[in-house]
């Protein structure tokens, strides 16, 4: 798998829940403060996507979205090529577990994590670049890497929904909240998508996904980049332990109900009863997971 290819798949992404339209202009520097990384493989990413018709290029202008996304992201990015081989995602999802089993040192070699896992130098980049991204390892100044100690014991998870529960709702109060009719759209879709059988049938990384855009979508809402950088800091750093919780998927039906309750809300511009009901669904879920701790214990 090309260095390029996670980017790229994270700007169809981008393409998709931003609903841009065909003839949107990409600028590198607009996508790499989005995605919080380099301009340089972004740049990267987009010539990748310009080579596989998804983008357009014009002369001193840049790229532009060639064709929308209308279709499942997953089938987009499989029609793309740009699917993650099943070593990678395999090796990713066993350095996760064997972190939380306290298997890995906190400090380690991209050596050491090449050899353990049995990967290629292409395919060991693709995890760690994925692993950094998600904040719960990062280069160390000089030589190796390090396990970031936030959220690798069952209570980080809980503290992290403690952190949500006092902003999440708040976000919601703003002045000038308003949820695009689009974006609520969008949001509606995937909670029926869920409940007709994708809590049985989507990977964790989609469910994961699902439920993190859901709450995103909420936030950005409100206009206050204060709440959405922290809450999309938080979120990609919980991503680790989430997986974990996913063992016990017989919560989700419920969770999307209440997703969906709190969208009519929205709807009717009932901000105040909606900040009230996500309070209580951050709650729930915060019950649930206490009664399956032991799932998250090393």
């Amino acid at each position: 798998m090309n260095s390029e290819t996670p980017i790229a798949k994270q700007i169809v992404e981008l393409i998709k829940n931003q609903g841009w339209e065909v003839g949107s202009h990409l600028p590198a520097q607009m996508l790499a403060d989005h995605l919080r990384v380099s301009r340089q493989p972004v740049s990267a990413a987009l010539s990748l996507l310009h080579e596989k018709g998804f983008l357009t290029r014009e002369h001193n202008r840049g790229y532009f979205v060639a064709k929308s996304v209308t279709e499942p992201l997953s089938e987009v990015v499989s029609a793309l090529g740009l699917d993650e081989s099943d070593i990678v995602s395999s090796a990713y999802f066993q350095i996760a577990d064997d972190l939380l089993k306290n298997a890995l040192p906190q400090a380690f070699s991209e050596q050491l994590i090449k050899t353990r896992y049995g990967l290629t130098a292409t395919q060991l980049n693709a995890v760690l670049g994925r692993i950094a991204r998600e904040g719960w390892a990062e280069r160390k100044p000089g030589y190796g890497w390090e396990f970031s100690s936030m959220l690798s014991t069952p209570g980080s998870l809980l503290q992290s929904y403690r952190l949500r529960l006092a902003l999440e709702p708040a976000a919601l109060l703003e002045p000038g909240y308003k949820l695009d009719r689009k974006i609520l759209e969008e949001c509606r879709a995937r909670e029926l998508h869920l409940l007709n059988g994708g809590i049985q049938t989507d990977t964790a990384d989609q469910l994961h996904d699902r439920g993190v855009r859901y709450h995103e979508c909420l936030i950005e809402a409100s206009g206050n980049s204060f709440f959405i950088d922290t809450i999309k800091r938080v979120n990609r750093v919980r991503r680790l332990l989430s997986y974990r919780s996913m063992q016990h998927r017989e919560r989700y039906t419920e969770h999307c109900k209440q997703h969906l309750h709190i969208l009519e809300l929205l709807e009717r511009d009932r901000n105040e009863e909606a900040s009230g009901f996500l309070r209580e669904h951050l709650i729930h879920t915060m019950d649930a997971l206490s009664s399956i701790e032991n799932v998250l214990q090393p």
